[in-house]
């Protein structure tokens, strides 16, 4: 499987986040990471175009979206052991 980040902005006022986050957990066959506001890492069989077309149908027209394949070089700080691990485990 291959790791991607996703990061999106909800613009409208009121959007339910709920559903986009079901349907990116259902994107990722239960492999995810989320420590930060609408971002998130998951791991998916499916190319960068076809995890933004699955998830397009859960936003609205001015809202943004980014799919991007990951490399595994990645560096951060101040994530809970857990958080720091599965970057570890996925990542590198």
């Amino acid at each position: 499987m291959k790791t991607y980040l996703i990061g999106y902005d909800l613009n409208k006022t009121g959007q339910d986040y709920e559903t986009l986050i079901e349907k990116i957990k259902e994107a990722s066959n239960g492999f995810w990471w989320h420590h930060l506001d609408s971002t998130w890492i998951i791991q998916s069989n499916s190319t960068t175009i076809q995890i933004r077309d699955f998830l397009l149908p859960y936003i609205d027209n001015n809202d943004e979206l980014l799919v991007i394949l990951l490399t595994g070089e990645a560096a951060w700080y101040g994530f809970s052991e857990r958080g720091s691990k599965w970057l570890i485990d996925n990542l590198i």
